[in-house]
């Protein structure tokens, strides 16, 4: 672990810390500081309505829409007139999934991914249902959980309209090499959605870098509140028209967000990028500074992620589950004689809080054969080496 990693002071920050929970669930849900939780306080106890530029509760309710768009496009790299808010990941995706079908028809041809979570799965295959669209799969390596370009461009054709695809496995952690995929499904003239809830917790996101069309993600997942977001351009959300109220706007991004938008939660997903760009202090601008904390940041994870799978692999009846090249710090792995439960219930007496199964990664499951699944752990900015040190213990433990 980087020694100039500033582990205290970030742990200092999540009151949920304080229970000494050694807390692996973060692929789940990682927990929230208290800059954040105080950014919503804030939000809900200050003057806020509607947004508009009437009085000052209008305008507040414009300023926290601003500002959680602006901070969102400097994580995200993206311009921030082109970042629209929804209840999650999932909804959004299905939104945009119909707004897309209304462009296809016979003929065309929509591909997603058996690597991916649900989510970005059974809206893309409802909207192949929907348009009369062929659907086509990317499959994976079942024994790895590698998804290559390869097995991307044996299904592309001159036919392909729109391709779905993680830039992090929930499941395996595997993450694909989404800017040589990109460049290959332009090729063939298509859009791509990437979904990127699993990835922006761990890499800086460069929506323009990776060739993405459409990247989306959830501050749930890198210490924010539960909402979705997701950035594109200006251009390919114009060319979109989501159902929507006959009285709303029709204006970028606003036709996408449908009724009154949580505005505490928007004031906390702009101070979930702060506290991100703070985890190492600095000057320069809110994108610099995100630079800077997430190479330290990927640093500590990565250290403590080889930490996690070399103890693993040195515990006699523990088998891990894929070992995809490329992957975000997340682990799956089984215990021999025991079932997915019963470890996640071992392990959470120890007060060691783990997830086990498929994680709605049902293609996933289906195509290699997971059964019940298996144990997930991931790690967080906030994990420690001695999180990392209780976890191994605790499944060392259940194999003798």
């Amino acid at each position: 672990m980087p020694s100039t990693y500033p582990l205290s002071r970030i742990r200092r920050q999540f009151p949920a810390l304080r229970t000494g929970s050694a807390l692996f669930d973060s692929p789940g849900g990682t927990q929230t500081p208290t800059r954040v939780a105080e950014a919503i306080r804030d939000a809900m106890l200050s003057p806020v309505s509607q947004r508009g530029r009437n009085n000052y509760s209008e305008q507040n309710a414009d300023r926290i829409v601003r500002g959680a768009r602006a901070a969102m496009g400097d994580l995200l790299n993206v311009d921030p007139r082109a970042v629209f808010f929804g209840r999650s990941a999932t909804q959004i995706t299905f939104d945009v999934a119909r707004a897309v079908a209304r462009r296809l028809g016979p003929g065309d041809e929509i591909v997603a991914s058996r690597l991916d979570h649900d989510a970005n799965v059974r809206p893309w295959v409802l909207a192949a249902e929907l348009s009369g669209a062929t659907l086509k799969w990317i499959d994976f390596d079942r024994a790895t959980g590698d998804l290559l370009v390869d097995d991307v461009q044996r299904v592309l054709s001159d036919r392909t309209r729109f391709v779905a695809v993680t830039a992090a496995s929930n499941l395996y952690g595997t993450a694909p090499d989404i800017a040589a995929i990109a460049e290959a499904v332009h090729a063939v003239g298509a859009e791509i959605y990437v979904d990127a809830v699993a990835y922006t917790a761990h890499a800086l996101v460069d929506a323009a870098a990776l060739g993405a069309d459409y990247i989306v993600c959830s501050p749930y997942k890198f210490c924010g509140p539960h909402i979705g977001v997701l950035a594109s351009s200006i251009e390919k959300l114009e060319a979109l028209v989501p159902d929507k109220l006959r009285p709303s706007t029709m204006q970028i991004p606003e036709r996408f967000e449908l009724g009154t938008l949580p505005y505490e939660f928007l004031a906390g997903v702009t101070e979930t990028v702060e506290f991100l760009a703070d985890i190492i202090p600095g000057d320069g601008t809110r994108r610099e500074r995100l630079a800077r904390s997430y190479a330290a940041v990927v640093a500590h994870e990565d250290a403590l992620f080889e930490r996690l799978v070399t103890g693993l692999a040195a515990i006699d009846g523990v088998e891990r589950v894929g070992s995809p090249r490329s992957h975000v710090p997340t682990v799956l792995f089984r215990v021999a004689g025991r079932t997915t439960a019963d470890v996640c219930a071992a392990l959470g007496r120890e007060d060691v809080a783990v997830m086990g199964g498929t994680f709605y990664a049902i293609e996933a499951e289906d195509w290699a054969d997971l059964g019940e699944g298996a144990v997930r752990a991931g790690i967080a900015p906030y994990t420690s080496s001695e999180d990392v040190d209780r976890l191994l213990a605790a499944v060392r433990a259940l194999t003798f």
